[in-house]
């Protein structure tokens, strides 16, 4: 066994694409918070109860034993409710029965979608920073990633670089929004340019809209599929995770035109065969829940990210104000630190915070997240208030 280790590190039994990236950083980060007992502010997950009822919703569906395979593609209630849902939230009528493929998670959802897609050397445009899953899925389909960067404080992109970045060789781009990192919610304007060009050059359109309800300052989220001429040519990748706090369910879906849903439930099938059953039956539930659970969600994390803004703004940060998600990005450089990795660790270590490392959110090798960190707010108000408790040192310390 020692021999077969030896010869995979020294010759090269990685394949080629494992070796064209890391392994995910935000859930390194929060191996390091357990190491220092540090407040984990890295990581997107709640630490606070789910909805209850839902988790009575899936006690239930245990023990009225929906407990085996459920239909590869989800159960018929569940794409049923989110079939409702999206007529109710925007009007528009789906086929659940040949319009969606229930996954686990969405981060299967995209690899699923880009698989059953994207042929190797196609070109796939993903917006930098960027989640760090998009250029890893991308690569692991074979296919080559162009960057098209998002400038801050508003992370606005340059109309004439994404103009330049479509070519023939363009099989798709990858639109996050409401965004992760950033908090930025994309214009009508900007989908408007990136719907012109998509129907220019053929391309598909792969839209990650998971924090589609978590939105602030009366901003609103357009569903690209929404726009004429997008219907057919957009995939909507979401899930229950973020809307209903539980990102251990991993329930995904994958909303798109029939053809487009053939193809991804058939690479669905031979990835994962389907998400879990009693799980499904629980998240049709929450689909069911009334406008006042979004506003109130909408509302509940509106207060913690003011609260975390105002303490990171004390603690000495220059902070970019989200309009969506969970997310606050904060620039280091008035600590006088330029390297995003260290001040991350030194973060966790000294002062108790675990935060993630700009550079995770851009390819390899870029600069431009050097100056950055993430903070995330999706947690209880006493852990966010002890998190300002511990920044009280970072600002002693640096001063």
């Amino acid at each position: 066994m020692q021999n077969v280790i030896q010869r995979f590190c020294e010759e090269g039994y990685a394949s080629n694409k494992a070796r064209q990236f890391t392994e995910s950083v935000i859930r390194e980060m929060s191996r390091i918070a357990a190491e220092h007992n540090a407040i984990n502010l890295a990581q997107g997950y709640p630490d606070f109860p789910a909805p209850e009822a839902i988790k009575q919703a899936a006690v239930r569906a245990i023990t009225e034993d929906h407990n085996q395979y459920a239909i590869t593609w989800g159960t018929k209630g569940l794409r049923d409710a989110i079939a409702v849902k999206v007529k109710r939230d925007y009007g528009v009528s789906i086929d659940p029965e040949c319009q969606l493929t229930v996954c686990c998670g969405a981060t299967e959802g995209m690899v699923a979608t880009l698989l059953a897609t994207v042929n190797p050397g196609d070109e796939v445009i993903i917006f930098e920073p960027f989640y760090e899953n998009y250029g890893a899925d991308v690569i692991l389909c074979g296919a080559v990633p162009k960057y098209v960067s998002l400038k801050p404080p508003a992370f606005n992109f340059c109309r004439e670089e994404l103009i330049a970045a479509f070519s023939d060789k363009t099989k798709a781009i990858i639109i996050n929004t409401p965004n992760n990192p950033t908090g930025k919610v994309f214009s009508r304007e900007e989908l408007d340019l990136i719907a012109e060009l998509c129907i220019k050059y053929d391309v598909l359109a792969i839209n990650d809209e998971i924090y589609e309800h978590i939105l602030y300052d009366n901003t609103r989220h357009i569903p690209l599929w929404t726009l004429p001429g997008m219907a057919d040519r957009t995939i909507a990748v979401n899930s229950v995770s973020k809307t209903f706090s539980v990102t251990g369910w991993r329930i995904g879906y994958v909303q798109a035109s029939p053809e487009i849903t053939a193809s991804v439930r058939k690479v669905h099938d031979f990835l994962t065969v389907g998400a879990a059953a009693p799980l499904q039956v629980a998240a049709a539930e929450a689909f069911n829940f009334g406008a006042e659970y979004y506003a109130e969600l909408a509302g509940f994390y509106k207060e913690r990210r003011d609260y975390l803004l105002c303490v990171l703004e004390k603690a000495g940060f220059i902070c970019m104000r989200p309009h969506g998600a969970y997310y606050i990005m904060a620039d280091i450089t008035p600590f006088g630190w330029d390297d995003d990795i260290a001040f991350a660790k030194y973060m966790a270590s000294e002062i108790g915070v675990a935060v993630v490392p700009g550079s995770s959110f851009f390819r390899t090798e870029s600069t431009a997240g050097n100056h950055l960190i993430r903070f995330c707010f999706c947690k209880k108000f006493e852990t966010l208030k002890a998190a300002a408790d511990r920044l009280e040192k970072l600002k002693i310390k640096q001063r």
